[in-house]
């Protein structure tokens, strides 16, 4: 059996997040993710929208998720060790450089393939994407609600 990690934030969850996790189950058997929590996400990306608990508990209800765990904040690998995967996915827009990891990784006398997975090519595969969205279209409806007002007002 082939166990599967991979990580991330899962903030607003997305197409692209989607795409990642089925991707990332093709390559074995059990997939497991790690969900980053809040201090980590601020860190490395945003402060997240939706709290750790409930992203952990939205991934772990994906069709292709068969476990989904908080990840740590204090040893980034402590959580490899303690899952054993045989295979860690990474996004193709994460930015972990593979190369450290795998260096780190025989370091600590682990072995793990990391494979780094194909993008998605639509328009709104990232939480930064998706929230610039809501916020565009949030201006404009209502810049257009202010139009149609002084328009009313203009009739009468």
């Amino acid at each position: 059996m082939v166990k599967v990690m991979a990580t991330g934030v899962f903030d607003l969850l997305h197409l692209g997040h989607l795409y990642f996790l089925q991707e990332a189950k093709k390559l074995g058997d059990e997939l497991v993710v790690v969900v980053a929590t809040d201090k980590t996400a601020k860190s490395l990306k945003h402060i997240p929208v939706t709290p750790q608990d409930m992203r952990v508990e939205m991934v772990a209800g994906l069709k292709p998720v068969d476990k989904a765990v908080l990840g740590y904040e204090d040893d980034r690998y402590r959580i490899v060790r303690e899952l054993k995967p045989d295979i860690i996915a990474l996004g193709y827009d994460q930015k972990h450089d593979e190369e450290q990891i795998k260096k780190d990784l025989k370091e600590m006398g682990v072995e793990v393939k990391v494979v780094r997975l194909k993008p998605l090519e639509y328009d709104l595969v990232g939480t930064r994407k998706v929230i610039r969205k809501v916020i565009d279209w949030y201006i404009f409806q209502t810049r257009m609600e202010e139009i149609e007002s002084k328009e009313e007002e203009a009739k009468h």
